[in-house]
């Protein structure tokens, strides 16, 4: 019945009536080329440097983010088209299988070691594993693995390679992020669709609890 709900809420969506609403719970692999991918992200380092290790706080740092995430986001940006964001412009030119390649060398290349060390008893990290019943905030770790790495079936099954890791994770992007969830009306895939009921109840303190810990988590 759950399901069944679930299903009538996707199809409900104006997203889904428009052709712009992508299911990824049965999503295939990415199976993009990360050699190939490297010749092609000459655009992508300016922002998320050489490696996908971005320097500037605000822009998400791509180093051994799941491909098929990277992907997912790439091709969300092409099928927007939203003028106001500076990813636009950046893959309209791209192919699907660039976007695959380009997804495969951000996955293959190594995240840098947060400066900070994070503490297990932090309140992001209570509420990354617990959540908070009382202000209707489910755990995290369901979705993204006990220590932030990604859902804990990944490997068993390829649409949950869709959900990323989190571990190591700018802080103001996931701050960014997480309000935009909470805020915003856009949900075009699933995943999104899932993220906004997780975020709808929480506050701007569990949102930056959140994201410090999981800045100062090791992917």
């Amino acid at each position: 019945m759950k399901r069944l709900y679930a299903i009538a809420l996707l199809l409900a969506s104006p997203f889904a009536a428009a052709g712009e609403f992508v299911d990824l719970r049965d999503a295939p692999a990415v199976g993009g080329d990360a050699a190939a991918g490297s010749a092609k992200v000459m655009v992508c380092v300016a922002c998320h440097g050489p490696s996908g290790n971005a320097v500037v706080p605000a822009f998400p740092a791509l180093a051994g983010q799941h491909a098929g995430y990277l992907y997912q986001s790439l091709a969300g940006f092409r099928r927007r088209a939203d003028p106001a964001s500076p990813m636009t412009a950046q893959v309209q030119t791209l192919s699907d299988q660039d976007l695959r390649d380009i997804a495969a060398y951000f996955a293959a290349q190594r995240r840098t070691a947060p400066i900070a060390t994070a503490t297990a008893n932090a309140p992001g990290a209570r509420l990354f594993r617990d959540g908070d019943p009382v202000r209707g905030i489910v755990p995290c770790q369901g979705c993204h693995g006990l220590d932030a790495q990604g859902h804990p079936q990944r490997m068993q099954a390829a649409r949950y390679d869709y959900y990323p890791a989190l571990a190591g994770q700018q802080s103001d992007y996931l701050v960014a992020r997480l309000r935009h969830y909470r805020d915003s009306a856009l949900a075009d895939t699933s995943n999104a669709r899932i993220m906004q009921g997780i975020a709808h109840n929480l506050d701007d303190t569990a949102i930056v609890d959140l994201a410090a810990w999981l800045a100062t988590t090791p992917r």
